[in-house]
């Protein structure tokens, strides 16, 4: 259900919703005004929290507009145990917020029915979107079991994950669901197990049994942080020779394709619209011959010796070609 709000600002979509709720019912084009943003941007951003479930409706025709099923309801209560949720899921998921709108959350918090708050306050921390290598690229398409895999961590609850390791072996994990991480294309069930704290992709997730038991949780457990912990505890695999490339935006999901675990970095969009990469491998060859099909998108800034094997593919080409 987040999957269509993870991203979209936690402040703007906060103030979207006040505004709906302070003016009964609001067009895109007042939205806009208000919060000094494109009128496309508000329309996508109302569509945005009706197609996540929070209830917001629009009313075609003459004097139209958005408004939320009830009215405007400055206490929140037209919303259901899953709206809420849904709400604070992507609110809480955006990086790197400002004061304010941490303070916005606490406040929007108090405001949602108290049935409901214990959940919303374990949404709004259940997501931490890692860009620190990876900041040019958003996450993919949520795999088909991330919303279940929310609900565990939301509800906190244990699982029996039947799961796929690295090895393509189909295995049965118990596990204390203690968040979620977006890295890039990939998201990450943070979790502890009988043998420790661990990771699981959750693309590689088969099937979610809920259980009755509740997770033990930690005292003062921080997912970022948490986070920044397993990540530093990774064992870096030291990669004979390491290739810098400034790629066009269509070739880099091609490329986490091709190379995998191999792309060591994805950064920003230039101001050419380019992302700086860094790929890894024992030899330099299977990352030339694999790049030379890409063309110019790929543009091979280091070693130098990989652009010299570049330029001779591409005259061998031309002389077998014409």
């Amino acid at each position: 259900m987040c999957a269509n709000l993870g991203f979209v600002r936690a402040d703007r979509l906060i103030a979207v919703l006040m505004l709906m709720q302070r003016h009964g019912r609001i067009t895109a084009a007042r939205v806009a005004e208000e919060l000094e943003i494109s009128e496309r941007t508000a329309r996508r951003d109302l569509e945005a929290l009706a197609v996540a479930g929070v209830p917001v409706y629009s009313v075609a025709g003459r004097g139209g507009g958005w408004e939320l099923v009830g009215g405007a309801r400055t206490d929140l209560s037209g919303l259901s145990a899953p709206e809420v949720r849904a709400l604070f899921l992507a609110a809480g998921s955006v990086p790197g917020q400002p004061a304010e709108v941490t303070s916005a959350l606490r406040k929007l918090l108090h405001a949602v029915p108290e049935p409901f708050q214990d959940e919303a306050a374990a949404a709004a921390e259940a997501v931490f979107v890692d860009r620190a290598t990876w900041s040019g690229l958003e996450a993919a398409t949520p795999p088909p079991v991330l919303s279940a895999v929310q609900d565990l961590v939301v509800r906190s609850v244990q699982a029996d994950l039947h799961y796929l390791d690295r090895n393509d072996v189909e295995t049965r994990r118990r596990v204390h669901p203690l968040g979620i991480v977006a890295r890039g294309p990939l998201w990450y069930l943070v979790a502890d197990t009988e043998r420790g704290r661990r990771t699981f992709r959750v693309d590689r997730v088969l099937e979610v049994v809920a259980l009755d038991e509740r997770v033990v949780r930690p005292p003062g457990f921080d997912l970022e942080a948490a986070w920044a912990e397993i990540t530093a505890a990774m064992p870096e695999r030291v990669w004979s020779v390491r290739v810098v490339a400034r790629v066009e935006g269509w070739t880099v999901r091609i490329l986490h394709g091709l190379f995998r675990r191999r792309l060591l970095e994805v950064g920003p969009p230039g101001p050419d619209g380019r992302h700086r990469i860094e790929i890894g491998d024992a030899e330099l060859l299977p990352i030339v011959g694999t790049v030379a099909g890409f063309g110019s998108a790929v543009d091979v800034v280091e070693p130098a010796e990989a652009r010299s094997m570049l330029a001779a593919i591409g005259r061998g080409l031309v002389d077998h070609y014409g």
